[in-house]
């Protein structure tokens, strides 16, 4: 065999892990770079959070919201003002009534018999006063008998003296001393009839309706009918009666309440606002809100008033030291106000009860991005009312 047809080596191959990542190498370098699909993520739920920090830094004040509301009103205890035992119980629990409606008797028969005794003594008084009337006109007849005897006594004196200036000798001394006790007798008689008349007059004391025994009589007839008035107790406007567990032979006592009254004449919400969140809000800005009880409804309103004030529990009395609070948290604790919202109560007829919550937000301007925002906000809560 000739050189030239010596075989010739096969060329030299490379491994087959090698030539694998020689392709995968080249593939990626030919293929356009790709994002990791968590720094995508994350992108995302940052850029998220800061949209919604900055709504929320908007919203807080220029759309406040607060899901601590309560329905608000005017609870009126009824409350006897005599005592006794119920004869009549017209209403029953969650009863509605109207204004001055009867609620319930209390036995009227002990009242009665006081508005009779007080118009008997009435009379009385006034017989008395008659009685003293006559007994001024009798004394003011007897100064006038002593007036009358006196004066004739006078002039009796007056003769006898006469008599004795001309003739010393005319009269005896039991004439003259008769002549004098006379007289004595006369002045003491008249002083002892102004006295009775003094004294009669100081009895009577002033004389018509303004006589103090006849006003005291009649006042005393008075309070009687009044107190009869009160057996009766009344509704004092429209509303409901709650807090009732009595019947017919209960015996009420004077100050304290048969029952709860639920007046319905008046009723707000109150909102429990962030101290932040009020700083633009005013009186008459408007307001949506949503009740628990009605899922799915909107309800308009606006704010009736800001409160100015409320208690932190360091009042401070004389003679102590003030008590000063401290935080026991690392954030502090925000200080809410009471907002009021008022509303037209035609729109929610049947859907107030006091202590019923609610959810508020406050339009304070022309913010139609956060307004918009804040309306779906509060629309997607009060569907959320049908899971609560």
């Amino acid at each position: 065999m000739s050189e030239d047809q010596t075989p010739k080596p096969p060329p030299e191959t490379e491994p087959e892990g090698a030539q694998l990542e020689t392709e995968i190498q080249e593939a990626e370098e030919e293929a356009p770079a790709k994002i990791d699909p968590i720094r995508r993520v994350t992108r995302i739920v940052l850029i998220v959070c800061a949209v919604i920090f900055v709504w929320y830094l908007f919203a807080d004040r220029l759309t406040p919201y607060t899901d601590q509301a309560r329905v608000k009103g005017l609870v009126v205890p009824i409350v006897p003002r005599v005592s006794g035992y119920l004869t009549q119980v017209n209403v029953r629990l969650h009863s509605i009534v109207e204004q001055d409606e009867q609620i319930f008797v209390i036995d009227q028969r002990p009242f009665d018999l006081e508005v009779r005794s007080a118009e008997a003594n009435l009379d009385n008084a006034a017989q008395q006063v008659g009685a003293l009337t006559a007994t001024v006109k009798s004394a003011v007849g007897r100064v006038g008998v002593a007036k009358a005897q006196l004066d004739r006594a006078q002039r009796n004196y007056n003769r006898t003296q006469a008599i004795l200036e001309k003739n010393p000798g005319a009269l005896s001394q039991a004439d003259r001393d008769r002549t004098e006790t006379s007289l004595a007798q006369a002045v003491e008689r008249l002083s002892s009839a102004e006295a009775d008349l003094d004294k009669a007059k100081e009895q009577l004391g002033i004389t018509g309706p303004e006589n103090p025994q006849l006003r005291a009589a009649v006042a005393a007839l008075e309070q009687a009918q009044l107190d009869l008035a009160f057996t009766t107790l009344h509704a004092p406007t429209h509303g409901v009666i709650e807090s009732f567990n009595i019947d017919v032979g209960h015996y009420a006592v004077s100050g304290q309440p048969l029952a709860t009254f639920v007046s319905t004449t008046d009723v707000w919400i109150q909102a429990d606002m962030r101290e932040n969140n009020i700083s633009r809000v005013e009186t008459g800005d408007p307001v949506e809100f949503v009740l628990d009880v009605a899922p799915g409804r909107v309800f308009r309103g606006n704010v009736r008033s800001i409160g100015y004030g409320v208690g932190t529990g360091g009042s401070t009395n004389r003679g102590e030291l003030p008590t000063v609070q401290s935080s026991q948290g690392w954030l502090r604790d925000p200080q809410r106000f009471p907002v009021i919202i008022g509303f037209d109560r035609g729109t929610a007829s049947g859907l107030l009860r006091a202590g019923g919550q609610a959810e508020v937000i406050i339009y304070t301007g022309r913010n139609p991005i956060l307004n918009l925002i804040g309306k779906l906000h509060l629309r997607v809560r009060s569907l959320l009312s049908y899971v609560r």
